[in-house]
């Protein structure tokens, strides 16, 4: 089987991983992929949003199978084009992709399915937003409408905050609405289903790190790092999850006339001091694998990861069974000098030669290219995901930073908290 792969981060690096080790695939393409996938699978020099060329490769190539990686190839349509050409793909359509493009939407949605979530009010104007803050007060929850690539969302302890961050989201990030959301307390998990639009199959629960820095200070992030299976939740809250978080979104885009296949990310708040149905509630939902779990969460599945993704394109009907790794995962970020606000690029990486001494460590490469002299360089923002495999989380913890300390790139940054 051949599978095509689009995108080029550390998510596509850890799905062409796991592909490269099916039985069942003979070849594995990543458009545009970089210079760490190329150990894995051909990299194709076609953007991750050029749908024309990219299905044209496809049906040269006579690719069996294709997995969307980035939300910004679902709001492009893709799986809309790919599926009228008759060609097997993973991920939702354009329409059932707005539960991650539109916040506003995914919150109608939410209220319609029943699902549990923050009081919220949608606004366009940017002075009906000033005067409804600050008539509610610090804290607050502002969010980007639309896709801004992890950085849309503002917590406002303070009414200081307001101003600066409402200016940030209309003119900065060019948000034409934005979602203005009571702040819950508790601690954050990530729970990511399958789904082939009907049904859904659990993957691992993680948790990431949203915060720059140490102790969940400085900007968000796309995330700093991650732990699977995160031990903030056990089985029973994950089947809560499913029941009232994730299967009911499934059946009211099925209502509407969108069925949702792909992967469904629902990323919550747990509050452990109130009763449980109170105390879980959806921030919001991403329609792929999210990044840095997805490389948490890949490398504890121990079954062949084929059979999940023909089961979500509607290619094979009977549902997977699953099989996870009982150890714990631990992902640690490297990211770019200047990251989030001011990357910079073209920094060469040294190092990685040495983290193969590590036992079970795995790096995926986030954006990383060779320069003209065959150096391995930095393509800005998130470079490299480090992730090491243990029996417990304190080893792994002492694992992959032993691995991460081994990799050298001028103003690096890093969390050295990921796991505690």
């Amino acid at each position: 089987m051949k599978v095509l792969v689009v995108g080029g981060g550390a998510r596509e690096h850890a799905l062409c991983h796991s592909l490269s080790n099916s039985p069942r695939v003979s070849e594995v393409f990543c458009a545009p992929g970089n210079a760490g996938i190329a150990a894995v699978a051909s990299c194709i020099p076609i953007s991750s949003t050029d749908v024309r060329r990219l299905l044209e490769f496809a049906q040269e190539r006579s690719v069996e199978l294709t997995v969307i990686g980035p939300e910004a190839s679902l709001a492009e349509g893709i799986v809309d084009t790919f599926r009228s050409a008759g060609l097997a793909v993973v991920g939702p359509t354009r329409a059932a992709s707005m539960l991650e493009t539109s916040k506003s939407f995914a919150k109608d949605v939410m209220v319609e399915a029943g699902v549990p979530t923050a009081k919220y009010q949608v606004f366009s104007e940017k002075s009906e937003l000033e005067a409804y803050c600050f008539e509610q007060g610090a804290p607050i929850v502002l969010k980007a409408d639309g896709l801004a690539s992890g950085k849309g969302v503002f917590v406002i302890n303070d009414d200081s905050e307001m101003k600066p961050a409402i200016q940030q989201l209309f003119d900065s990030l060019g948000a034409e609405r934005v979602v203005a959301e009571e702040l819950l307390e508790g601690f954050e998990v990530s729970c990511i289903f399958a789904s082939n639009g009907m049904s859904v199959v659990p993957l691992l629960p993680a948790h990431d790190y949203k915060r720059l820095k140490d102790g969940d200070e400085g900007p968000n992030t796309g995330g700093m790092g991650a732990v699977c299976p995160t031990p903030r939740i056990d089985e029973e809250l994950q089947r809560w999850i499913e029941a009232y978080c994730a299967q009911p979104i499934i059946d009211t885009m099925n209502k509407r006339g969108t069925p949702f296949t792909g992967f469904l990310y629902a990323g919550l708040m747990i509050n452990p001091n109130l009763p449980l149905q109170e105390g879980v509630k959806v921030l919001e939902y991403n329609t792929r694998l999210g990044d840095p779990e997805c490389q948490a969460i890949l490398l504890s599945l121990e079954s062949d990861i084929v059979e999940l993704l023909e089961w979500m394109s509607g290619a094979n009907a009977h549902s997977p069974k699953l099989r996870w790794s009982s150890n714990t995962t631990v992902c640690v970020v490297i990211a770019s000098d200047g990251y989030p606000e001011n990357v910079q690029k073209g920094d060469q990486i040294t190092g990685l030669e040495l983290v193969s001494l590590v036992p079970n460590i795995t790096v995926f490469h986030a954006s990383t290219y060779r320069d003209t002299a065959g150096m391995l360089c930095s393509g800005g923002g998130r470079t490299l995901s480090v992730v090491a495999q243990s029996g417990d989380l304190q080893e792994g913890r002492a694992s992959v930073y032993k691995a991460v300390d081994l990799v050298q790139m001028r103003g690096r940054r890093v969390r050295r908290d990921i796991g505690v």
